[in-house]
């Protein structure tokens, strides 16, 4: 369990941290070979010249990624779009494997040439570029059997006592909108979920998606509250900072596109199977 002095000196992690730091280059006094990448070039063209397009996976994280461990296979709603941008841009797919916590410094690294699965904050946005919203994730609470808030103004008391996982995007919500209410922070979601299960909070804050599935793995937990009014953040690509944008408008078109014809929800909806969850387990009244 973490105080709030303890935020300071702890870097976010989960599905939506990743740390910040700054990344530089020296430039050479001798050519590259004439195959490497030109200081220069920007991703898009790199791409278009090698014709790979180079992401990254984490494993664990499903349904955003899956690693088949037998196979070696990685399965997922965001491998299963990266594979349909790597043929819209005429390349082969290769997969890295990456931690949420990694991501963002694989981009700066220039390692990968995007990402799918970063949740865009302004301190993030000092150190990366950021696409629009892939997908809309409300957040919602795991609340005890026997407790059944309604609203965030009902969590927002001196009587409720809230399990976050520290410096994440459930945090500042419940920060935000319940800050009357006993915040309890933990090093991980995991941790959080442990904090419920055993009778020592009274809820979680969870996005949707991780919502469902932890659920679906114990459903002793208690139920799922989309408390009023509902709240969302957003699942986006995020992308090295250079000068050309190439890149990213050009995924910006993609998934404008692929929202149009329904492939995005599409897409996340079958890959919920992977956690067990289906179409009908979501919320009345929630959009992806």
């Amino acid at each position: 369990m973490l105080s709030r002095r303890s935020l300071a000196g702890l870097v976010g992690t989960g599905i939506f941290g990743a740390g910040t730091v700054a990344a530089g280059a020296a430039a050479s006094a001798f050519a590259a070979p004439a195959l490497a990448q030109d200081a220069s070039e920007s991703a898009f063209d790199r791409i278009r010249r090698t014709k790979k397009l180079r992401t990254a996976a984490v494993a664990g994280g499903a349904p955003y990624y899956h690693k088949d461990l037998a196979s070696g296979q990685w399965r997922g709603f965001y491998v299963d779009m990266a594979k349909a941008l790597a043929t819209e841009l005429e390349a082969e797919l290769e997969l890295s494997e990456t931690t949420w916590g990694n991501a963002v410094l694989d981009l700066q690294a220039n390692k990968i040439d995007m990402f799918f699965g970063l949740n865009p904050t302004p301190k993030r946005a000092l150190v990366v570029d950021f696409s629009g919203p892939v997908f809309s994730n409300a957040f919602t609470v795991i609340a005890k059997k026997g407790f059944s808030p309604k609203s965030w103004a009902e969590l927002n008391s001196p009587d409720v006592k809230l399990a976050v996982d520290v410096g994440s995007s459930h945090d500042a919500v419940v920060t935000r909108l319940c800050p009357k209410a006993q915040i309890v922070r933990f090093k991980s979601a995991d941790e959080a979920t442990l904090a419920l299960s055993t009778g020592r909070v009274d809820a979680q804050c969870l996005i949707l998606m991780l919502s469902l599935t932890v659920l679906k793995k114990n459903p002793a937990l208690g139920q799922l509250v989309v408390p009023n009014p509902v709240f969302a953040t957003t699942s986006n690509a995020g992308f090295r900072r250079e000068r050309d944008k190439t890149l990213r408008d050009f995924v910006n078109t993609w998934i404008d596109y692929n929202k149009g014809l329904g492939f995005i929800r599409q897409t996340i909806v079958s890959n919920m199977e992977l956690v067990g969850v289906s179409e009908a387990d979501m919320p009345a009244g929630v959009s992806l």
